[in-house]
Parts: C-alpha cells; structure tokens; sequence
C-alpha cells in the first residue's frame, strides 16, 4: 500500500495531484480529457519545460507496473486553485523519479508552464514535494539535479534548503540535495 496520506496535497495557491494512469494516458491521447479529469484549464501548450514525451511514457510506464501502490511517487499536477472570476489552471507538474531507494534517496523535479513562471508556484510545489517526500519514514535525502544555467531552478533549490554536491561531467548536470534532518 502507498504510504501517502492522500492523492491530493495543498499549498497556499495549488493543488498537487497525484497522477494515476488514467491521467497520463489522457495526457497524451486527449489533453482535453486531462483538463476534465482534474477540473482544470489545460493550456495548449503543455506540457512544460523537460516533462516531454519521454517523461510522460516513464511515468505511465511505471504506473502501468506498480499499480495504485506507486501512485504519488511519479508525477504530481500542479492546479492553481480557481475564484468566482477565474478557472483552476494547471500551472505545472513535478514529482519523484520512483520510491526510495534501499538508501532512502528520492529524487524530485519541477517544471512550470512559461505563463505561470516567477510566481513562486515552482519553489510552493517543491516544497510540498520534499515536505510529503519526507512524511514517509523510508526517505532520509531528497535530490535534485540541474545545471547552474537553469537560475531558476536553483533559485528554487536554494529557497528549498537544497545544498550543492557535485556535478556529473558526463551529463553536465549538478547534483543538489536535501537531508531529512535539515529539512524545515
């Protein structure tokens, strides 16, 4: 059974949505489908940033093998909660790249559409990640990984508590990571 409390986390503006299969599959068939199922404006041009294709087919691919054990643990939607005025808006998406590891490491990203960018709902969704990361007793590291000319990224890191580890030459990105014990 999946250890998380619920699919759904809320921060001040968002609601973090566990992706299911369904979702996904949506995501990629129909994305009118996607924006029935969580209630949402889907903009045309998501998805965002590097939660492209291949990452979609990772997600659904890991779903379809662990089943509603796993959900929570791939991808999470990032609704801005609608007012009497405007729609709920999916705004981003982000998540784990699986379970802990044996080590207890999660990795997390994060990634927000060009229109909803410099608002804070990246640093609010990688927050709530790396808080309900943490609520599993398993996890004792998060990581992220991002190069240095992605500012907005580390920006987002750096507001988190993320600490700076190394960098891999071979793919160039940079390895940053949060402890279970220094987490606010």
């Amino acid at each position: 059974m999946n250890e998380f409390n619920s699919i759904k986390l809320s921060t001040n503006h968002l609601e973090l949505i566990a992706a299911t299969l369904d979702h996904i599959s949506a995501e990629i068939e129909a994305p009118e489908r996607l924006a029935s199922l969580l209630n949402a404006q889907v903009e045309p041009e998501w998805p965002p940033g590097e939660y492209d294709r291949d990452a979609q087919d990772f997600f659904r691919d890991r779903l379809k093998e662990g089943g509603v054990a796993v959900i929570g643990w791939y991808g999470w939607y990032a609704v801005l909660r609608g007012s009497l005025y405007h729609p709920s808006v999916l705004v981003g998406g982000g998540g784990y790249f699986g379970p802990p590891s044996e080590e207890g490491e999660v990795e997390i990203g994060f990634s927000v559409m060009p229109a909803w960018q410099g608002f804070g709902y990246a640093t609010e969704m990688a927050e709530t990640l790396i808080e309900n990361a943490f609520s599993d007793i398993r996890v004792q590291k998060v990581i992220a990984h991002t190069t240095f000319a992605n500012l907005a990224s580390c920006k987002v890191l750096e507001k988190c508590g993320f600490r700076y580890v190394c960098r891999n030459e071979e793919s160039g990105n940079n390895r940053f990571e949060i402890l279970r014990n220094t987490s606010a």
